[in-house]
This record gives C-alpha cells, sequence and structure tokens, in this order.
C-alpha cells in the first residue's frame, strides 16, 4: 500500500511538471486559455455573483481548452490570427451579455441576431444603457497581443520546432480537454441537463455550465425553427394532449359573461407604460392622470405583469392575442411567424368583426406587416404608408398625431362595418425616452427654500434632481403618452365612436430602466443633490425584488356605458399576467380559447403568474426560479416545499409545453391529426 501510494505521488508529481512543462512552451495558447477563462468569471461574478463557483469554471475550461487546442493546426506564427478572433468572439460574448443583463437581467442570444435590424431603430438608447464596467473585458484580446508582440520580439516563434509536434499538442489539449470535461459532467444532475436543453432558464444555465457552454448551447437552440419538425415531436406532441386534457380550457360562465359581447372593442398597446406611473408625481403634478380617471372609471387590474421575453413589445402582442407564452429561443414575430395560432383577432372574425390593426411606426419593424396577418388581422394601417408624417419623434409619428389621423380612419370603418376590433399601438414612449424634456409640464429640477449660512436669510435652491437622468425623460415621455390617450378618448367620444365601444388599455411591457435610476429617485437628498448612502437612516432600501414587483403594468377595461360601467366598474388586486386577458377578456365577448395558457380571472382562484425565465408569482409570493429565492408578500403566511413545489411545477410545465405548441406548431398538427382519426373512424 504504501508503494502504491508513493507511486501515485510520482505519477501526479510527474503530471504536474509535465503539464508546466507544457503551458510555459505553449505560451501564447496558455495566454489564450487564461485571459479567455478569468473573463467569463468575470461576467459571472458582476452579473450573477458565482464567481468561485467549480462547475461552471470546468465548463468554461472544457471549452477554451477544445477551441485553442485547434490552434496548433496552424504554424507557430500564424496561431495568433486563430486565438485572436477566438478572443474578440468570447469577449463580444461577455460584453454583450453583461450591457444585457444589466439592463435586462438576463442573458442574451443568437436568436437576437435575427431581430439584430429592430436595434437599428434605437440605437441612441446605447448610450444609456452601456456602462464603463462593461469594457472590462476587453483587456484579453489586448494582452493577447501584447503577448504575441513580446514573444514575437524575442524571436520565439523561430526558435519553436514543431514538425511532428503539433498533433501531439492537439492531442493532449483534447486529452485535458475530456478530463476537465469528465469532471464536470459529473457535478451535474438530471435537473440541470434538463434546463440546458430547454434553454428558458438562462440564469441558471450560466451558472451552472459558464457562459460559454450557455452561448455555444444557444447557438443550436436558435436553430430550432429550422431543424425543430425533425427532432422531438412526438414527445411534444404528446406532453400537450397530456397537458390539455389534465387542464381543460373549457370556459365558465361568471356575472362577467357576454356582457360585451357584440361590442366594438378598441384597444390601446400602451408603450412601457408601467403602473406605479398613475399614482407618481414630480412637483406636484401628475404622470398619468388621463389613466388614474378612466381606471378609478372601469375595471382596473392593479397587479397586472407583462409576460415578454427579448421580443418586447412583439412578445406582448403576441401573448395578449393567444394567451401563449414567448417562446423560450428567439421571437414569434420573427423566428416562428409561420404557424398557426388561435387568437382574438380570428375568434371575433368568426362573429363577423371586422379586425384591424394601427401603428405609427414602418410595417416591418417586428415583422409585424406579416404576423399581423397570420394573428388574423384584416387590415393593418402603418406609418407613411397609412399616415401623413406630419410629427416625427424618434421612430416615428408622435401618439398625438397617430390618434388624431386614427381617429379619422375609425370613423370609417364604424361607417363601413357593423362591428370592428382594433389595436391600436403607440410609440413615443418608447426608450431612449427623448424630445419632451423641454416641452412639458413636468419640472425635473428640485426646488427647496433653505437659510443661507452667511447671509442669514432665506433662499431658493434649484437642483438638477432628475433632469438629464433616463427615469426623469421616462416620466416626460409617459407624462406625453398619457395626454394622447386623454386626447384619444375625447376625439372617440366627440366622434360618437364610444357608444357601443369598449376599451381595453394594456402597458405592453416595462421601461427596461436600470435598478439604480430607481435608487437614485426613492433616495435623493436635495441637501446633497445626490443620493443617500445606504447608512442613512432614511435611506430606502429599492431590492431586486422591489424592482421585479414595479414592472407591472396596467390593464384597464373602460366603457361609456353607465349601466355597463357600474358592472364592471371594480379594482381587482389579484396577481393576472398578460396570458389571462384573452381567457377573460374573451370570456365577456362571449368566445373562448381552448388553447389558452391562461385563465379568466374571474372564473379561478389559483391566480398566478409565470414569466419566460421560470421565475413565478401568485398572490402571496414571487419565486425567482433563476435561484430558488423568494420573497413573501404576506408576513403570517406559511410557505411550505410543497406549496414552492407545487408552482414550479406548473411554471416550468406552461413554459414548456407553451414553447413546444411554438416550435412544433402542435395545434394546427393536432387538430390534423385528430381530423384525420374521425375520418378513418367514419
Amino acid at each position: 500500500m504504501k508503494n502504491f501510494g508513493q507511486k501515485l505521488l510520482e505519477v501526479l508529481e510527474k503530471a504536474k511538471d509535465n503539464t508546466i512543462y507544457f503551458f510555459k512552451n505553449n505560451i501564447l495558447f496558455t495566454t489564450f486559455i487564461v485571459t479567455s477563462l478569468i473573463n467569463a468569471s468575470l461576467l459571472r461574478f458582476v452579473t450573477v455573483k458565482n464567481f468561485t463557483a467549480v462547475s461552471p469554471i470546468l465548463a468554461d475550461l472544457a471549452f477554451v481548452l477544445c477551441v485553442g487546442s485547434f490552434g496548433y493546426f496552424f504554424k507557430p506564427k500564424n496561431r495568433i490570427k486563430y486565438y485572436l478572433t477566438w478572443s474578440i468572439i468570447l469577449t463580444l460574448a461577455c460584453l454583450i451579455n453583461s450591457v444585457y443583463y444589466t439592463n435586462y437581467v438576463s442573458f442574451t442570444s443568437f436568436s437576437l441576431l435575427a431581430t439584430s435590424l429592430q436595434i437599428v431603430g434605437v440605437s441612441d438608447a446605447l448610450q444609456t444603457i452601456m456602462e464603463i464596467k462593461d469594457f472590462c473585458y476587453i483587456w484579453a484580446p489586448i494582452t493577447l497581443l501584447f503577448v504575441h508582440f513580446k514573444l514575437k520580439k524575442k524571436g520565439y516563434y523561430t526558435k519553436v520546432r514543431t514538425k511532428g509536434k503539433r498533433k501531439v499538442a492537439v492531442l493532449k489539449s483534447l486529452v485535458a480537454t475530456v478530463i476537465v470535461l469528465g469532471f464536470f459532467v459529473s457535478t451535474l444532475t438530471p435537473t440541470d441537463i434538463s434546463r440546458l436543453y430547454k434553454q428558458w432558464n438562462r440564469e441558471y444555465v450560466v451558472m451552472k455550465f459558464g457562459i460559454y457552454t450557455y452561448q455555444g448551447n444557444d447557438l443550436i437552440a436558435s436553430l430550432k425553427p429550422q431543424i425543430s419538425p425533425l427532432f422531438g415531436y412526438d414527445a411534444a406532441a404528446k406532453e400537450f394532449r397530456e397537458y390539455y386534457e389534465k387542464n381543460n380550457n373549457k370556459s365558465e360562465k361568471n356575472k362577467y359573461s357576454d356582457i360585451f359581447k357584440g361590442k366594438n372593442v378598441i384597444a390601446i398597446h400602451a408603450e412601457s407604460m408601467q403602473t406605479f406611473l398613475l399614482d407618481t408625481k414630480i412637483n406636484g403634478v401628475e404622470i398619468a392622470p388621463n389613466l388614474k380617471k378612466l381606471a378609478s372609471e372601469g375595471m382596473y387590474f392593479s397587479n397586472f405583469y407583462s409576460q415578454e421575453s427579448v421580443g418586447t413589445s412583439s412578445d406582448t402582442e403576441f401573448t395578449y392575442s393567444t394567451s401563449l407564452l414567448p417562446a423560450s429561443s428567439g421571437t414569434v414575430f420573427v423566428s416562428y411567424w409561420d404557424r398557426e395560432y388561435p387568437s382574438i383577432q380570428k375568434f371575433l372574425k368568426e362573429e363577423d368583426y371586422y379586425v384591424f390593426s394601427m401603428h405609427a411606426n414602418k410595417g416591418n419593424f417586428w415583422n409585424r406587416e406579416v404576423m399581423h396577418k397570420q394573428l388574423g388581422y384584416d387590415h393593418f394601417y402603418y406609418y407613411d404608408k397609412d399616415y401623413k408624417l406630419d410629427d416625427m419623434v424618434g421612430l416615428g409619428l408622435t401618439d398625438k398625431s397617430f390618434f388624431r389621423q386614427s381617429v379619422e380612419k375609425l370613423k370609417k370603418i364604424s361607417n363601413d362595418h357593423d362591428k370592428f376590433y382594433g389595436t391600436l399601438i403607440m410609440l413615443t414612449n418608447h426608450t431612449p425616452f427623448e424630445g419632451f424634456a423641454d416641452n412639458t409640464d413636468i419640472d425635473l429640477t428640485y426646488k427647496y427654500t433653505r437659510v443661507n449660512e452667511q447671509t442669514k436669510q432665506e433662499e431658493t435652491v434649484e437642483n438638477n434632481y432628475l433632469k438629464g437622468r433616463n427615469l426623469g425623460n421616462y416620466f416626460t415621455t409617459a407624462h406625453y403618452a398619457d395626454e394622447a390617450i386623454g386626447q384619444l378618448v375625447d376625439d372617440l367620444d366627440k366622434e360618437g365612436l364610444l357608444e357601443d365601444t369598449v376599451l381595453v388599455i394594456y402597458g405592453d411591457h416595462d421601461a427596461k430602466i436600470k435598478r439604480g435610476e430607481y435608487d437614485y429617485y426613492y433616495n435623493y437628498d436635495p441637501e446633497t443633490d445626490s443620493k443617500r448612502s445606504n447608512t442613512d437612516p432614511e435611506y430606502k432600501e429599492f431590492s431586486k425584488y422591489d424592482y421585479e414587483l414595479n414592472r407591472k403594468v396596467p390593464l384597464i377595461i373602460w366603457t361609456k356605458d353607465k349601466d355597463l360601467k357600474k358592472k364592471i366598474n371594480k379594482e381587482i388586486k389579484t396577481v393576472t399576467g398578460m396570458y389571462d386577458v384573452l381567457p377573460t377578456l374573451g370570456n365577456m365577448l362571449g368566445i373562448n380559447n381552448p388553447y389558452a395558457m391562461g385563465h379568466d380571472v374571474f372564473s379561478t382562484d389559483e391566480h398566478f403568474v409565470v414569466f419566460p425565465n421560470g421565475n413565478w408569482m401568485t398572490d402571496i409570493m414571487y419565486y425567482d426560479n433563476q435561484n430558488g429565492q423568494a420573497t413573501v408578500f404576506d408576513n403570517n403566511a406559511v410557505i411550505s416545499a410543497d406549496y414552492i413545489n407545487k408552482w414550479t411545477e406548473r411554471a416550468e410545465k406552461e413554459v414548456a409545453v407553451s414553447n413546444d405548441i411554438i416550435v412544433h406548431d402542435l395545434i394546427k398538427k393536432t387538430q390534423e391529426s385528430d381530423k384525420v382519426i374521425k375520418g378513418g373512424q367514419k
């Protein structure tokens, strides 16, 4: 036994010496490995805070070892081109994900490349979302170049003998990759592998598999629209059938059933409008007085959440229309537009409604011109095709000009059709929230009176406060958007278009403003003209959960009809999601979607919202499925492990089934299959 132990130590010592010798004599390779690994760990530290976790380090190391090994197929003097190319690619992956996580608390996807043209229109926003820390990764390729020039100056490349050694070096590197990969795989559980495959829980994947494995896996996931019909259909179809057999979404009658049957509907898609704005004043001026008034007169869902993913506004349009969740990879409007989806537009068309949409932006933005046809719209009015470009700001027409011109079109539609359903998509309150800071009655300065210590006289002090800050600009554009909604309601009323019409107003998503902006806003100290320190007794913490819960958006259902107004005038405080709109509003309109993921709020006691990343919320808690943490709203509530497991299982099932419906076009294919079976039985 003693001899065995001694031999083992000798083997390990020799392996260590060989490893050190290998890296010393392969300096460029070593530099590439070390810099890439440090950057990956640095990204995790900046984002998910697990800098020293062993599992992602092993995964990232295996990845860069594998990539680095192929550099030996090149001659020593040419390897810098290979390693520098890869170093730049991996550095960009870290930089882009750092920026994306800071602003969206998630990791970006290759599928976003398919929607990169959407970013062109908001390029001005880049200056508001990038921070100095996001550039800390560029040291890696710079270091690689520095080492290369040092080696070149010393004649290193001319001294290295490569004949017969390059294949050996590749082999050794790949063996090292396999060994590291073996250690990494031994740390995995079936849950880890399942989440890597499904990809929706991105934060968890990065925490467990590292950023490089995540991006590689995401590249494969991004190809799903092309390869998905070939793989996994049978399993997906089976899970789909089982889910809907267990969760029968047949509409149950309640006191709101059919109350709007046959009524016209105008849905207002309120860009970036958040709920907290309805109760916010800046220097005594209300941000959203018109929305607040409509909310007080109609049915107001005050605990309502958008469930969008990387497709932002387009995701909301999809979920609102179909009661399905956004795709786990890519966006439905761009990657999965050619599937068949039951929608509120199609259901109302079956009831002889004329269905249309209007937008003050270009028709190809988010591929709307194509996707709106797929959703069932009869006509899409947009931008320079149907509007006079008389008052432009940001991405297109101002909301006031858009609404003013839309009312003229609505008059004609109302005259030509007995019943209509229309979606009016707002635009002005879009990032980077510019154009109104100097043209609004919202005063972003902070004025107060103090006694001058020297003169002992009272003086008025004026601080910039929110002026020049992203949150301040957001308040001004949101205030303008609210004014536009007030103008629209007045104009519709003057033209008699509210007499037999229901208004549905929903915020499409939160403004994506950084948590630090809110921290400053809630902790501003006018005496120092700066944010209070967290040691200050008056400091109010704005935690990550405060930030998540603050992302809720308004949902208002309003009608001018006095009798109907009495029936619906109430505030709904239970947690509600965008996928609940179709079942809830549909029941009021007398339509039903059997494939809805959401529920009629008034026909269920289980109020639950799942987000595309797997996080979920009930009336008593918000659960972060990424890291297994939660915040409880009711301090008296007793939360058991069974309670958390129950809702986590439901959340993951809804995300998976909804994504399978999209990827595999399951609704269409299942219906076709059922017709064939029924035909055969006859």
